[in-house]
């Protein structure tokens, strides 16, 4: 049996964090928060996750810094990064992927959307 995907759920805000929980745990993940991209770092040292959902509106660190410092871990695996906003603006879809993010999720989370987008991923890891 293989062992579970582990994604890191990043936003300063604690029910975002939940509502990702639910639905991640329902897929199989486990799962891990932070409440900004320090914290998410710290975390990642620790254990790489395979996925990490990250707010583009936190204080603290940016989330383009936080991206970029992810993918400079030396030694660690390259996880997938996915962008979450409350807006559709192409100019920031732009620049998340610039800094190094694979995709991007839409908040409120709409749970069939959601599930679809993380098995989307896990189909192209």
């Amino acid at each position: 049996m293989m062992p579970a995907k582990h994604c890191l759920v990043v936003d300063d805000s604690e029910i975002i964090r939940k509502v990702a929980r639910v639905f991640l745990e329902r897929l199989g993940y486990t799962v891990s928060e932070a409440k900004n991209g320090d914290e998410a770092l710290v975390r990642a040292e620790l254990s790489m996750p395979d996925l990490v959902l990250l707010d583009w509106h936190m204080p603290g660190i940016p989330p383009r810094q936080t991206i970029v410092q992810l993918r400079k871990l030396r030694g660690m695996r390259r996880p997938t990064v996915v962008y979450m906003t409350t807006e559709q603006n192409m100019e920031d879809i732009a620049e998340a992927k610039k800094y190094g993010a694979d995709d991007y999720l839409m908040k409120p989370f709409d749970r069939v959307a959601f599930e679809g987008k993380i098995n989307e991923l896990a189909l192209h890891a």
